[in-house]
């Protein structure tokens, strides 16, 4: 019987973003930052002599570019970041790990400690 699991490995950034695309009197049309929380899960077969999925140091190794793509930036100057919403911005982690994490199965990005987005990767059929 393969046993299949799921892990999650996570860490944070400081970045400054605005929504260009709400009105000019919502809040966050200005110019403001964010202390955010990404977790990154991966999910597969336990393997039977290592005992884990993958080892949490590639999750990590393969997450330090977008650290320092992201930490101390304003997003909106980050090409596909133009518009940094939560789920964008999801999105945009995702894509940046997708052939260096094959076994990912989401990405979880929180802006405070209340709000937040999980993006499962691209759906079939889908456009």
């Amino acid at each position: 019987m393969t046993e299949i699991a799921e892990i999650r490995w996570e860490f944070t950034f400081e970045a400054a973003h605005r929504l260009p695309n709400v009105p000019s009197d919502h809040k966050c049309s200005r110019l403001h930052g964010h202390s955010y929380t990404a977790r990154i899960y991966v999910s597969g077969p336990i393997d039977e002599r290592a005992g884990w999925i993958i080892d949490f140091a590639n999750i990590k190794d393969a997450c330090k570019p977008v650290i320092a793509r992201l930490d101390h930036y304003y997003l909106n100057e980050i090409p596909g970041l133009e518009n940094p919403t939560s789920e964008r911005l999801a999105v945009w982690i995702w894509r940046e790990l997708e052939s260096s994490l094959p076994l990912m199965s989401a990405v979880e990005v929180s802006e405070t400690c209340t709000s937040g987005c999980v993006y499962r990767g691209p759906r079939p059929g889908t456009s």
